[in-house]
């Protein structure tokens, strides 16, 4: 087996396959037709020459030169074939002209004892045998390089799909170490206040946030309805961290919910907001969440920045624009004016999906 899960039988044409076989056989029938074609064109001179009395024996001949031609040249692809991994091209040219000679001798032997004509020795006849050696073997070996050329494909669309894998594994994997840490800095907020009610739905909106965040490896792109839920139990844990001073807007057509987003794009436009800007009693946070003209779903806020600069350094966005880039071969855009703050984010529809895929 080789690193792309194909083995090499996998990968060669192999006569005892049906539909090979029966290529190969046509092959082989149609190539006699054209070695032998001089001798079809004289064919009925020789009848004269040799006259009526050995005309069926001339024409069974004929017949047997013809069926023998065409096994030779099967046997001789079928040799090249399938010693085209186990013998050099010198190895396989030296041996398939031993064959041909072989056959050659074998041939000349049926023919001084069956063949109204005695033909043993002749510039067409040894022409013939060399032009099936010489078709015999280049056929092989083109079959060979075609064969390593969709070995070679087949290897590097493998390496692509198990490198997008593991970059999209990568860049998934970045979210949930830093959700985590804010999460808990999150409870530990609420728990400070002496609140069990919101602190305990606090810890069953978290849980439903993780269980979506560790079902998310096994997803690619999900409907914007499912990552819009997802967000309803994020924002209750920033609204109760927040004391209501953070409040998010949706705008989002229902008929427009099935359109696709790569799963977890929101997360960390709302993780910026918190994490950029200054959120108290005089500066009250909105956050835009709409759908639109061009159906690219935009989340958009004030711009309150806080006195201390954060320690981030954009891993969030630039983690959303790869994987937009791997998952749907698009980009996202954003737009800064010093007064807001808008991530455009481009949407799929389901039959563009069924497209590509």
């Amino acid at each position: 087996m080789n690193k792309t899960g194909l083995s090499n039988s996998d990968l060669k044409l192999d006569l005892t396959d049906n539909p090979n076989q029966g290529r190969f056989i046509l092959i082989s029938l149609i190539s006699a037709l054209f070695i032998i074609y001089p001798n079809i064109s004289i064919f009925s001179l020789e009848r004269q020459y040799l006259g009526e009395q050995k005309h069926t024996a001339q024409l069974l001949f004929f017949s047997f030169r013809y069926l023998y031609f065409s096994g030779l040249i099967w046997f001789l692809i079928w040799f090249n074939i399938s010693k085209i991994r186990k013998n050099s091209l010198k190895n396989r040219l030296l041996q398939a002209f031993i064959i041909t000679v072989v056959a050659y001798i074998i041939y000349t032997a049926f023919s001084m004892n069956f063949s109204p004509k005695k033909e043993w020795y002749s510039g067409l006849l040894i022409f013939q045998f060399f032009v099936m050696f010489i078709f015999s073997v280049l056929l092989g070996h083109l079959t060979h390089l075609y064969n390593e050329q969709r070995r070679k494909e087949q290897e590097i669309e493998q390496l692509k799909i198990e490198n997008l894998q593991s970059r999209y594994n990568a860049l998934t994997n970045q979210i949930n170490p830093h959700f985590f840490f804010n999460s808990l800095n999150g409870l530990t907020s609420v728990i400070r206040r002496k609140n069990p009610d919101d602190a305990l739905e606090y810890v069953n909106k978290l849980s439903d946030v993780f269980r979506y965040i560790l079902q998310s490896d096994k997803k690619g792109l999900v409907t914007l309805g499912e990552e819009l839920d997802f967000l309803k139990a994020f924002f209750y844990m920033l609204e109760i961290r927040f004391a209501n001073k953070l409040v998010f807007m949706i705008n989002v057509p229902d008929e427009k919910k099935n359109l696709k987003i790569p799963v977890l794009s929101l997360l960390p436009l709302v993780e910026n907001v918190v994490m950029h800007n200054t959120i108290d009693s005089e500066h009250n946070m909105t956050v835009s969440i709409c759908l639109n003209e061009h159906e690219e779903l935009y989340v958009s806020n004030p711009v309150f920045p806080k006195l201390v600069s954060s320690d981030s350094n954009g891993t969030g966005l630039r983690n959303l624009e790869n994987r937009f880039s791997l998952l749907m071969n698009t980009h996202i855009r954003i737009q800064n004016d010093g007064v807001r703050f808008t991530v455009y984010l481009p949407l799929k529809k389901e039959k563009d999906e069924n497209t590509d895929s």
